[in-house]
């Protein structure tokens, strides 16, 4: 490989000096031509041109090393994440003066570009999230008003439209914080039928509307994860699960001690779709057809246990059921 590199060299720097040896030939020649002229002896005329090639070779032996070694810092500097402009080797004329003079200057414009689009995205990003945690009032107020009357189906279907209202802004509020920089992650071990069971019961109005039955486990054990995050992943697993299984049947297990399985026996996913139902705004055939699917839950979901550090598959047939198994033996303890 390095043969190769070194090879690719000499031919670049060939090619760059290409003028230079050809005015060395022109040389040769119009020496050859005078002491030709002149009937000197061509021993004269030999020892010149052997001398004169042996300068130019010792000097283009320096030079190319010179050139080979500038090669290499540069496609070092090109292979490092960050470049710093001022790390350049040494301009030898004012033509790379001048090169490294109009790199300069896009860099910086670069750097004025990324400047202002991180404080843009920032300033979007704070103002979404103010406004999904001051929605949240009117509608936790709304659900106390709705406590508080008489039961009826009227107030039932309000009562899970709020609920849809409450998951999509929760859902805002993952997107957001998952994209930024810095998650607030809380690693430790939890017990997971807590967590679980926090999930179940925030769900538990769209289970008894929907008449889904759940099977919940016992002893699920512990994992290390982030007890929010994971929480809102078993949230958004739950929802579509209820969401493509009304009237059916929601199983909840460990099938070994690192690895929760949520089942479901819904109406399924074409072959087609499995292959890209993580690929965010994907909503699948069944996602087009009544059902007003964002294609962004499953993204979270993965883009979440990606930075916990688990790992999430997805299997299904049609008018069987779905199953998604999440695996924590990459952080179990």
């Amino acid at each position: 490989m390095r043969k190769l590199a070194l090879t690719a060299a000499l031919h670049a720097y060939l090619r760059h000096h290409a003028y230079t040896i050809l005015s060395v030939c022109c040389a040769f020649g119009i020496f050859a031509a005078v002491f030709s002229l002149y009937s000197l002896p061509l021993e004269a005329v030999v020892y010149a041109c052997v001398l004169t090639a042996a300068c130019f070779m010792v000097i283009g032996g320096i030079r190319f090393a010179a050139f080979t070694n500038k090669h290499r810092e540069l496609v070092r500097m090109r292979e490092r994440i960050a470049l710093n402009v001022d790390a350049f080797p040494p301009a030898e004329n004012i033509i790379e003066e001048d090169y490294q003079a109009l790199i300069a200057i896009l860099d910086e414009n670069r750097r004025h570009i990324l400047s202002e689009t991180d404080r843009l995205r920032t300033d979007t990003a704070d103002y979404y999230s103010l406004w999904a945690h001051q929605i949240k009032t009117p509608i936790a107020a709304v659900g106390l008003l709705l406590q508080s009357e008489v039961d009826s189906e009227s107030k039932r279907e309000i009562s899970r439209q709020l609920l849809r209202i409450e998951q999509y802004v929760d859902m805002v509020l993952g997107y957001l914080r998952i994209e930024s920089p810095s998650s607030d992650l809380v690693i430790a071990e939890y017990p997971l039928d807590d967590i679980v069971r926090q999930a179940v019961r925030k769900l538990s109005k769209l289970f008894i509307h929907s008449k889904t039955k759940l099977e919940l486990a016992e002893n699920l054990g512990t994992v290390l994860t982030d007890e929010k995050w994971l929480c809102f992943v078993i949230e958004q697993l739950l929802t579509n699960a209820v969401k493509y299984a009304p009237g059916g049947t929601i199983s909840i297990c460990m099938e070994d001690s690192e690895t929760l399985v949520i089942r479901d026996t819904g109406i399924g996913i074409a072959p087609e779709d499995l292959p890209r139902v993580f690929e965010k705004g994907y909503t699948g055939y069944n996602g087009r057809t009544g059902q007003k699917s964002t294609g962004i839950g499953l993204y979270l979901c993965k883009k979440v246990l990606d930075k916990l550090s688990h790992t999430i598959r997805l299997a299904s047939r049609p008018g069987v059921g779905t199953t998604v198994r999440i695996g924590f033996h990459v952080t179990k303890l």
